[in-house]
């Protein structure tokens, strides 16, 4: 299952994420994974940041890209905001210790996940964020659930009809 919206503010990009905070499927089996990609400055952070807030994280959300790995707790789990922008290949990802946050009830957010090649478990949700030339506050965000877990969750946080309110 995948979609593209458009997301017209930051505005907008926060109503996507407070949508997919809303209707995080906690998992107690196993952790959910959701990938955020786009070049620098497409809104992964701000996203990332907006979802976190939403899922009840009350201390200040910071952007792990000098400490890699910043861990919150949420009001139904943990969850984990990780950026391999630095990672220089998918080898590094074991010097991270990534596999100690593959637990239940986690939920990893993983901005450049590309960088890690195929070392990093399967996805429940990808989103690809890109910035609109013609306006600075606007981006295409394109969203894949290849799982099971995934797509019931995109379709819970979207709406029978896949369309959130985002404009």
């Amino acid at each position: 299952m995948s979609l593209s919206l458009r997301l017209a503010s930051t505005d907008a990009t926060e109503a996507l994420a407070q949508a997919l905070a809303r209707h995080c499927p906690w998992d107690d089996r196993q952790p959910l994974m959701l990938f955020l990609s786009g070049e620098l400055g497409a809104g992964k952070t701000l996203l990332a940041a907006a979802l976190l807030k939403a899922l009840g994280v009350e201390e200040q959300v910071r952007s792990p890209s000098y400490a890699l790995i910043e861990t919150y707790r949420a009001s139904a789990g943990e969850a984990v905001h990780i950026d391999l922008y630095r990672l220089q290949g998918a080898d590094e990802l074991q010097q991270l210790g990534l596999t100690d946050y593959l637990n239940p009830n986690t939920l990893l957010l993983v901005e450049w996940p590309e960088r890690a090649g195929h070392a990093l478990p399967p996805c429940d949700l990808q989103l690809r964020l890109t910035p609109v030339p013609q306006d600075t506050a606007a981006r295409e965000v394109r969203i894949e659930a290849p799982s099971a877990i995934g797509r019931t969750w995109l379709q819970a946080a979207l709406g029978r009809s896949a369309e959130p309110d985002v404009s």
